[in-house]
């Protein structure tokens, strides 16, 4: 595996902010779970993971628009990547998915002239 905090090019860092943002959804939900779970509800998780996972959610918006305009990515292939960041996860799922299919250049495992067939253009 190449070093995950290597930033250098527009690809790395949108990997990186993904599965940042996919940290932050793991502390809010373990958040929400000591707060409503139990009967006397600790709020200190989600007062904590909650404004992280807040900022992180906006930073990959605008790591995802930066990348579609520099990968060349379609409207489509962009709305789903913004749409993968509402679902816990789905950030994760989408790279992947993008890096098997072409979308996120030296990252991929395809070449991007595949990428046409590749399903979601």
């Amino acid at each position: 595996m190449q070093n995950f905090f290597d930033l250098s090019t527009t690809a790395k860092r949108f990997r990186f902010i993904a599965v940042l943002e996919a940290f932050t959804w793991l502390g809010l939900l373990i958040g929400m779970a000591f707060k409503y779970l139990p009967a006397d509800g600790n709020e200190i998780g989600v007062k904590i993971f909650g404004p992280i996972h807040g900022a992180v959610f906006v930073l990959y918006l605008i790591v995802t628009v930066i990348t579609a305009l520099k990968l060349r990515w379609s409207v489509v292939t962009t709305v789903v990547a913004a749409i993968a960041s509402v679902p816990p996860f789905g950030t994760v799922i989408f790279e992947v998915w993008a890096a098997r299919n072409g979308h996120l250049a030296e990252l991929s495992t395809q070449p991007t002239a595949v990428r046409k067939d590749a399903g979601i253009a």
